[in-house]
């Protein structure tokens, strides 16, 4: 079946200069924008935006820009590994882990883009266009839309339609993909692929699950932050879902984690691109004919390839012991990591506005989140 993507896909040269000149008349845009690059004049600003022709000419003169300015500020340095592992004249839908709204995908561009390769586009959830504008701003930026609040008939007909364009961006347009491993970010950063994300990339295709996958040519990327900007707020949401279970974030809040993650402190980043699981597949193809023990499998080997990549950092090793109450990594860090990481903890807490707050339920949650990439890890590589 043919589907009509004009209302997901991202921008084509020729929607540039008017989604371009759409944004230059939003006072909006053109605040944060000057407030972005404080040295150049708005006029001057505008004018360079309106000669943009394609994406890449706002990824190159601004994007990129943007980003190396947050990696010297805002982090200790951001590590890219396991180019190695990929030939870097075939596209690929990069599927990775989940801590950062805008940051996870943008930082990956940006080290494509420093090491001279092609960008990627990019899934995003039109949940967090909060802004009329945002939506011109992430589609010029190669992002395509992933329609979320649907009914379920509306859903089973938006899930065919983006396995479609997702296949046909691989294809027939030559660009790579980037999705998510799920719907929002993993909180608690247990990072799990959901099931229905494969099977809705299986949608698309003659085949079975297992080969209409590995027609799409997927690959993992571990991602691993140091210090999470938005730890504060994911905990608190997590005290606000417990004391109210039909809690819901506003837009707004959407709005606050987006600028807390970009501007806050990150420590290191690193990236690692894991290599295809296109030979995994076959042996999922013998394993089993059934498309939902098929779809659990590969979510599974998605979930191994990342979490056996992460960095483990000091942190991760202190909060697992202090989460679990064992002194398995005690000799691996010093008392003044510790005491550092636990003065970080209760700086990040302080920041947390809410009522009826319980300062021991958030401290755990943010112990887990720290916690959880050690355990997954260790599941991975210890027991393989």
């Amino acid at each position: 079946m043919e589907y009509n993507f004009e209302a997901i896909r991202a921008f084509e040269p020729k929607d540039v200069p008017a989604a371009m000149e759409r944004l230059c008349n939003e006072k909006q845009f053109m605040k944060v924008v000057s407030t972005l690059f404080p040295l150049m004049p708005k006029e001057m600003l505008k004018q360079k935006m309106l000669s943009f022709k394609k994406s890449r000419d706002l990824q190159d003169q601004m994007v990129l820009p943007f980003l190396q300015y947050l990696e010297a500020n805002m982090t200790t340095g951001i590590d890219f590994n396991g180019l190695e592992n990929i030939d870097v004249s075939k596209n690929y839908l990069y599927i990775s882990n989940h801590r950062d709204i805008i940051l996870d995908s943008a930082f990956l561009g940006g080290k494509f883009i420093e090491n001279g390769l092609d960008t990627m586009e990019i899934a995003i959830g039109d949940n967090l266009l909060a802004l009329p504008w945002i939506e011109d701003l992430v589609r010029v930026n190669k992002s395509f839309l992933v329609l979320r609040g649907l009914t379920p008939h509306e859903m089973l007909e938006s899930s065919k339609r983006l396995s479609s364009y997702i296949r046909y961006t691989l294809t027939e347009k030559g660009q790579s993909v980037w999705i998510a491993q799920r719907e929002g970010r993993a909180k608690d950063s247990d990072d799990r692929t959901q099931e229905s994300l494969i099977k809705m990339f299986g949608m698309s295709g003659n085949g079975t699950l297992a080969e209409n996958l590995k027609e799409l040519n997927i690959c993992p990327i571990s991602i691993s932050y140091e210090y999470d900007p938005c730890d504060f707020l994911k905990a608190k949401e997590f005290q606000q879902k417990r004391d109210n279970p039909e809690y819901k974030k506003s837009p707004q809040d959407d709005l606050i984690n987006m600028q807390t993650g970009v501007m806050g402190y990150k420590g290191k980043v690193v990236y690692y691109i894991a290599g295809t699981i296109s030979d995994e597949l076959n042996k999922v193809s013998a394993q089993t004919k059934v498309k939902n023990e098929q779809a659990e499998l590969v979510a599974k080997l998605i979930d191994r390839q990342i979490h056996k990549n992460y960095r483990i950092f000091a942190n991760n090793k202190i909060a697992y012991d202090m989460f679990t109450g064992e002194k398995r990594f005690e000799k691996e860090y010093s008392d003044t990591e510790k005491n550092k990481f636990e003065e970080y903890l209760d700086k990040q807490i302080r920041k947390i506005d809410i009522e009826n707050k319980d300062r021991d339920f958030l401290h755990t949650k943010m112990l887990e989140m720290y916690a959880n990439p050690l355990k997954n890890y260790l599941e991975a590589t210890v027991n393989p």
